[in-house]
């Protein structure tokens, strides 16, 4: 499928103070959103992420893929990862939205979430391999899914619903202040696919 850009006008900044996110609305329109949706969970080589946390390994019930411009290798959680060859679509998502934002990306980390009961723990994307004011790109596919920003000192919180082909841009210093979590819910019983394209420091 080719990309006719559609470029939604960002909203004003979502966070109140220490840093900056925006939501770009639907990045792709519902056809796009299905097929690209689809075709990821048939073609990526999705697996159970791993972590090694206090001496023990733990395996994750959500699935990731990881892409990049080169070979790139990081230990992040006491497991070493090595990116993947980008695959074509995945690539042309990367290039257009390139284009919408006047950002550069050199990889993207696919997450799967087979089902509301998988999420994400409040987490920064703030390690070693990314710079230390990053942009973040997160696009999301399948179902909508609750997603929350926490301010590491104020412990404020701010909440959206996140849909099928919508973006949001993190950037500055969001990382160094906030932390932000998929919340779980045993209602949601679809996939959920989230992009997140970052600039990895070589």
């Amino acid at each position: 499928m080719t990309l006719d850009l559609f470029a939604p006008e960002p909203q004003i900044n979502l966070l109140p103070y220490e840093g900056e996110v925006q939501d770009y609305g639907l990045f792709l329109n519902p056809e796009q959103a299905e097929f690209y949706f689809h075709y990821l969970l048939e073609h990526l080589p999705w697996r159970h992420d791993e972590a090694k946390l206090y001496g023990k390994h733990f395996i994750t019930p959500r699935k990731v893929a990881w892409y990049g411009d080169a070979h790139y290798r990081y230990a992040y959680s006491g497991v070493m990862r090595d990116s993947l060859p980008w695959d074509e679509q995945l690539f042309l998502l990367k290039q257009s939205i390139e284009q919408l934002l006047g950002e550069q990306f050199n990889s993207c980390l696919a997450n799967l979430y087979e089902e509301g009961t998988q999420g994400m723990a409040w987490h920064s994307d703030g390690d070693m391999s990314l710079a230390e004011q990053t942009t973040i790109a997160s696009l999301s596919l399948g179902a909508t899914r609750k997603f929350c920003f926490r301010h590491i000192s104020t412990k404020e919180k701010i909440e959206m619903l996140l849909q099928s082909g919508q973006l949001i841009v993190m950037r500055g210093v969001t990382q160094q202040h906030w932390q932000h979590a998929i919340m779980k819910s045993q209602k949601i019983l679809q996939p959920r696919i989230n992009l997140t394209f970052r600039q990895f420091l070589l």
